[in-house]
């Protein structure tokens, strides 16, 4: 069993940063729709943040880092932060203390700090690579989402799990799927991501310096999921990672009657590369 001390602490944190204002989480609220099942769509009712806006370059958010959102270091190589505008609680950021680029590869020593992060607190990790792939930071972030071992980590988890058994369709568009053995080893992790990288034409970091297209990951304690993408957003809709696993936000830009007529699996279907 979990110690969970870092979601623990990071619901601690949350108390402090609320009261001095620097952390904002986001008001929303659950749009009740059954034709929508198993996806979350959520509404938001607080204004669009900045990095949701777009609007060209922005100054990077950690360079340096708020301390008040700041939950533990390791070692000099990375530090887990709060994001600021969470829509849910304890939402947790790593990022790399020096500057490495999001567009970049992730590297062994990342995989490490995701390893050592999941040996005390597991739930849903996503990474978005690039703009195209829904990042809205340029500075290397992967985010995770505390989850209890009996939860799901996401809407999508229970269809992740069945397709790994061989018990319901794949995604037409591009990715690839994979079942994990341990919730810890960052070799596995590491061999997991290049292995899918290559699969999908992403490129190998052996030979080329960033990857060729942008895509997202998605993983669990159970799964690991790249997907390639080809666009960010379709009917007024943003959708990263989270999208992929099952959550959507509706902003004042988006169109809902688009998503009533169409629904979410087309959704990602729009915004993910064809097959």
């Amino acid at each position: 069993m979990r110690a969970e001390r870092l979601w623990q602490g990071a619901l601690e944190l949350s108390e402090a940063a609320r009261a001095s204002g620097d952390l904002v989480p986001l008001r929303t609220e659950l749009v009740d729709d059954p034709r929508l099942h198993p996806f979350v769509l959520r509404r938001l009712l607080s204004r669009t943040p900045k990095h949701l806006r777009g609007g060209g370059p922005r100054p990077n958010p950690f360079l340096p880092w708020e301390p008040a959102l700041e939950l533990e270091r390791l070692g000099r190589s990375h530090v887990v932060l709060l994001n600021k505008f969470p829509v849910q609680p304890a939402h947790l950021l790593l990022i790399t203390q020096d500057w490495q680029p999001q567009t970049g590869w992730i590297t062994a020593a990342d995989w490490s700090a995701v390893a050592h992060l999941a040996r005390d607190t597991g739930g849903f990790w996503f990474f978005n690579s690039c703009a195209a792939a829904g990042a809205s930071q340029p500075h290397r972030h992967l985010q995770l989402l505390p989850r209890r071992a009996d939860e799901p980590s996401c809407p999508l988890a229970a269809h992740f799990l069945r397709e790994i058994a061989g018990n319901a369709p794949g995604w037409p568009w591009r990715y690839a799927i994979a079942a994990r053995r341990s919730a810890d080893d960052p070799l596995e992790l590491e061999q997991l991501y290049l292995r899918q990288a290559r699969d999908l034409e992403l490129g190998d970091p052996r030979s080329d310096s960033r990857p060729h297209h942008p895509y997202n990951l998605l993983f669990d304690d159970d799964w690991f999921i790249t997907v390639r993408r080809e666009q960010e957003h379709c009917a007024g809709y943003s959708v990263n990672a989270l999208g992929f696993g099952g959550y959507l936000l509706a902003t004042d830009r988006s169109d809902s009657g688009w998503l009533e007529r169409h629904g979410p699996w087309e959704l990602l279907r729009r915004v993910a590369a064809p097959r």
